[in-house]
């Protein structure tokens, strides 16, 4: 072989490694980054299915949770509407209506009036615009703006006015108190108390007593008036306070 053919061979040689590299480097790392990138779209497509199905899962689990939960609040609420429904007791309705507390009326009597004679013939007549029974006593009867008559055969009526009155339906006695006014005959008398004693046939005027008639005006501090006989006993409040006598 000459000279000339063993140097063609070497270039010759070398253009072919010189190919074979380029070759190499390029065409084999293109194919290599290829299947990387294949690979690596799998796997990240892979991630994202897992990731999806974790999600799914994910969110059937909440909605089975969910299910779950209404369900045993149906099924509870089923229990008890089953139990109040099987309850021997009756079902109580509350009725506000019904159940409103109905106010109480006050036994209030209008326009009272009550008329009683004695074994003497002495009449007792007391009428009253209205009256309710005592709190304290049921035989007794709280009277407003009332006025008493006691009348006999033999003597002159006694009229009495008062703002307020005590009527014992029991024995028949009865009190007048505030702005009380007794007339008899020509007499007038003023005071705070007029107790009646039916079975005794006394009246007794006191505190802030005051007698007049035409010719005069007397302060004392009790007054006994006998209803069948009509006398009249002036009393002081105590025994040392004379009576007060002023004559016109």
């Amino acid at each position: 072989m000459s000279l000339k053919s063993l140097i063609q061979s070497i270039i010759i040689f070398i253009i072919i490694i010189i190919l074979g590299g380029v070759y190499y480097n390029y065409f084999a790392n293109n194919k290599k980054i290829t299947i990387d990138k294949n690979v690596q779209t799998e796997i990240n497509t892979d991630k994202t299915r897992k990731k999806i199905t974790l999600t799914e899962n994910t969110i059937e689990k909440k909605t089975n949770n969910n299910k779950n939960i209404i369900n045993d609040q149906t099924n509870e609420v089923i229990k008890n509407n089953e139990k109040v429904l099987t309850n021997d007791e009756p079902v109580k309705i509350k009725d506000e209506k019904i159940k409103r507390k109905k106010p109480e009326i006050d036994n209030i009597v209008k326009d009272i009036e009550y008329l009683t004679t004695d074994k003497n013939g002495n009449k007792y007549k007391i009428l009253a615009t209205s009256g309710r029974t005592n709190s304290e006593d049921k035989n007794i009867l709280d009277l407003d703006n009332v006025r008493g008559i006691i009348t006999s055969t033999t003597r002159s009526a006694v009229h009495i006015i008062s703002d307020f009155a005590e009527y014992n339906s029991s024995n028949l006695n009865s009190i007048f108190y505030q702005n009380v006014v007794v007339n008899y005959e020509d007499k007038e008398i003023t005071c705070d108390y007029f107790d009646v004693d039916m079975k005794t046939n006394i009246a007794k005027a006191y505190n802030n007593v005051v007698v007049k008639d035409s010719n005069s005006k007397m302060k004392a501090g009790k007054i006994i008036l006998n209803i069948e006989t009509k006398v009249i006993n002036i009393n002081p409040e105590n025994n040392k306070k004379k009576v007060s006598l002023t004559i016109k």
